[in-house]
């Protein structure tokens, strides 16, 4: 009999996120799923969430009609503010990122090797400019963790052996959360900590073009 699989909501994915989180901590949520993090983080935990364009301690999104649009983050997405949040330049921001003050950045990506390679800015339809600040992220968080879709939309795998997208960072990510599983980024495969309902070992490699392997569970350390 086969079982169906199910895949994790975008929702569901930000919740592993979220649940990895430890109080002091310092957080650059990237542009896309990863700013769905910042909601489900208890204001009691005392993560400390940072954005790029210059402010440190950010909430939860506000009501739509509550929204100040000038309290956006790197996304251009509404945000709030907690107590103690501050604003400062972008050039402080980014001196925040190289000097190794970030303990973790969450990223989107196209592509993610075994080998922790990022790749996370161009498909090679030239939409996006230039890399940006992903790139100081990548190089300057203490760990990097990506968030993804585990295929795109025509059923090619993310979760590759070499990447053949351009390259954010070469070995840095630590950690991946997609819509199938959690896996840490270790020996040049994918160690699984937690697997959506109905997966199998098989059936994951077969979406897979690096190797997987079981693991321990998603709580040990990133």
């Amino acid at each position: 009999m086969t079982v169906a699989v199910a895949r994790w909501t975008r929702t569901q994915v930000a919740e592993r996120v979220a649940e990895s989180f430890t109080a002091g901590t310092v957080v650059n949520l990237g542009i896309g799923m990863p700013t769905l993090v910042a909601d489900l983080v208890p204001v009691n935990r005392a993560v400390i969430f940072h954005s790029e364009n210059g402010v440190l301690g950010i909430g939860p999104s506000p009501p739509p009609e509550e929204a100040d649009p000038d309290l956006i983050n790197a996304s251009k997405d509404a945000i709030t503010v907690l107590p103690g949040a501050s604003f400062f330049h972008q050039a402080d921001s980014f001196a925040l990122i190289r000097g190794g003050h970030i303990d973790i950045a969450v990223m989107g990506a196209f592509q993610v090797s075994a080998r922790g390679d990022l790749a996370n800015w161009s498909t090679g339809d030239d939409r996006i400019p230039a890399v940006g600040g992903a790139m100081d992220l990548a190089a300057g968080a203490k760990s990097v963790v990506a968030m993804l879709t585990h295929t795109t939309s025509d059923g090619e795998p993310k979760l590759v052996d070499r990447c053949t997208l351009p390259l954010t960072g070469s070995g840095v990510v630590t950690r991946v959360y997609t819509d199938l599983i959690v896996a840490d980024v270790l020996d040049g495969a994918f160690i699984v900590r937690e697997m959506a309902p109905g997966m199998t070992v098989e059936s994951l490699q077969a979406v897979t073009a690096a190797p997987v392997r079981l693991g321990l569970d998603r709580d040990s350390a990133l």
